[in-house]
């Protein structure tokens, strides 16, 4: 016989050998025992979480003369359940909806449920990927899935359920499959093992559950590609890194540092190292904001029983934690899942890679010097010590007095103070974003750069600027979809140009805010005034 993948040999017979889906199992054995067996089953959730597994399994316990006897799973070993697992039985159906979606194949269906089972006493029929069917389709399948022969049950399996119309969902019992657990995922690797006789490292194992992302199947589809690359042998962490184009987790270590250094140097040897190596950047990143995850999770719980590491990197991960502060861990989590969905069709991704780390050092690099001006704003400015020089008394009262005055004791220099209240730290942001105002507008679009003339910029909340609009008209259109009418593309700017982080707001001006003064059009007004016209 030829070689079977394991997810197919694996794949579980009985109820008992599901992993992961306690509920549903239960569920669906308590129905089987009490005789309360629906017409229709909806079962949705992500790849390899068990659904269709699960369907033939409840397809053969229905038909099973045993199934009481084994609490509600099939025996595997009568007439029926034989016939189901070869395929030959004419009583399971098991439909593609991907490739079979027409009105067509529904009305075959309406056809055929109109005989009884030659043999067990249901007719099941499993249509996978259901949501693939065309409308016509679902039309046609409404009425007999709404009023079947008691004969017959429909298991409906799907990873999409709002693709499926509301007719279709309300005449369904559904169920959502859950995301396997990790641990989980590697004690099935680890149940496999010992049954194939296979020399596995709990590193590797580890590994392998994480990258599966909650799917069974995935993790044994990665499981037989690293043992198929390293056939006979012992297969270790740094073996399935090899096979999966993954990185050892102290690469992360160091370049999490040396962002955090803002060292462009070392940041781009280390994405130099991991390309020279083989290793793929789109995993290289995702991994890279896993790992920032799990420093995340490290410095702000206790217990690791939530992290996805093994306990001696826990430690390694709160030193992490205490290198860096929270806030800077989260705009790196936040920049590079950008820079990964921007990836996903991009060509050159070192480039874009190499040009986002020394981007963030920079940026890191400007918003400290920034601070520093700012806390050099707010400190008590120094003033010289006053000396006064050595007076002498006149000789009839020399002896009066003694021989030199005690020193002028300085002033109290004074406190600088935000004006009206305003933070230093944003008083010094409105500076910088109103010096660039100008430059920044003609980085828009011509329509929306019109809407902003005649603007003014004040500092209402922490971290942000407010844009007050004289004109309504010009109010209504910035805050009305703030995705494409120019306050989220300010925000872009003073990022990509200030290397500042800022949110920008919008509100009518007030009764007065607006002098006469500001009314006035200058000649320098006039000069600065740039509406390009694109003529087509």
């Amino acid at each position: 016989m030829s070689y079977q993948a394991l997810y197919r040999k694996w794949r579980p017979l009985s109820f008992d050998d599901v992993r992961g889906q306690d509920a549903i199992v239960t569920t669906l054995k308590n129905q089987i025992m009490a005789g309360r067996i629906g017409h229709a089953y909806l079962f949705c959730g992500t790849r390899g979480t068990g659904k269709t597994s699960i369907a033939k399994i409840f397809a053969r316990a229905v038909n099973c003369a045993h199934s009481r006897e084994h609490e509600g799973s099939p025996c595997n070993s009568c007439a029926v359940c034989k016939s189901i697992l070869s395929g030959s039985s004419m009583n399971v159906f098991e439909i593609d909806a991907a490739s079979n979606n027409g009105v067509d194949n529904i009305r075959d269906i309406r056809e055929q449920v109109e005989y009884p089972p030659t043999e067990g006493r249901y007719k099941v029929y499993i249509i996978d990927e259901v949501h693939m069917l065309s409308t016509g389709a679902f039309n046609a399948l409404l009425k007999t899935l709404e009023e079947p022969p008691e004969y017959v049950i429909f298991i409906l399996a799907t990873t999409d359920p709002q693709k499926i119309p509301q007719t279709i969902l309300s005449r369904c019992q559904r169920y959502d499959f859950r995301r396997i657990g990790m641990e989980v995922v590697s004690g099935r690797i680890h149940e496999l093992a010992e049954a194939e006789g296979l020399d596995l490292e709990e590193r590797a194992v580890e590994y392998i559950a994480r990258a599966a992302d909650g799917s069974m199947r995935d993790a044994l589809s990665l499981l037989d590609q690293c043992l198929a690359f390293h056939y006979g042998q012992r297969l270790t962490y740094e073996n399935v890194l090899d096979v999966l184009g993954a990185v050892d987790t102290s690469v992360f270590s160091d370049l999490y540092r040396a962002l955090c250094s803002r060292d462009v140097e070392k940041s781009l040897r280390i994405v130099n190292d991991v390309v020279n190596a083989g290793r793929e950047i789109g995993q290289f990143i995702i991994d890279f904001i896993w790992y920032m995850r799990n420093i995340l999770l490290a410095g702000s719980v206790n217990g690791g029983d939530i992290l996805d590491v093994s306990r001696e990197n826990q430690e390694r991960l709160r030193e992490d934690a205490a290198f860096g502060d929270k806030e800077t861990l989260l705009r790196f989590m936040s920049e590079l899942s950008e820079l990964s969905n921007r990836m996903r069709f991009a060509t050159q991704k070192r480039v874009l890679l190499e040009v986002e780390l020394i981007r963030i050092c920079t940026a890191a690099g400007s918003r400290r010097q920034t601070a520093e001006s700012v806390q050099r704003a707010a400190a008590p400015a120094e003033m010289p010590e006053r000396r006064v020089p050595e007076r002498k008394a006149p000789e009839s009262v020399q002896e009066k007095v003694p021989e030199k005055l005690p020193a002028e004791v300085p002033s109290a220099p004074p406190k600088v103070k935000g004006p009206s209240g305003i933070h230093p730290a944003d008083q010094e942001l409105l500076s910088q974003i109103r010096e660039q105002w100008d430059s920044l507008c003609r980085e828009l679009s011509p329509a929306n750069r019109a809407v902003f003339m005649g603007t003014i910029l004040v500092s209402e909340q922490p971290a942000s600027v407010t844009v007050v609009f004289r004109n309504n008209m010009n109010y209504k259109i910035a805050a009305t979809n703030r995705e494409e009418n120019g306050l989220r593309r300010l925000s872009e700017l003073v990022r990509e140009r200030l290397g500042l982080t800022a949110s920008f707001f919008a509100r009518p001006a007030k009764p007065g805010e607006f002098d006469e003064d500001s009314r006035r059009v200058t000649d320098e007004d006039l000069l600065r005034i740039h509406f390009p016209v694109d003529i087509e």
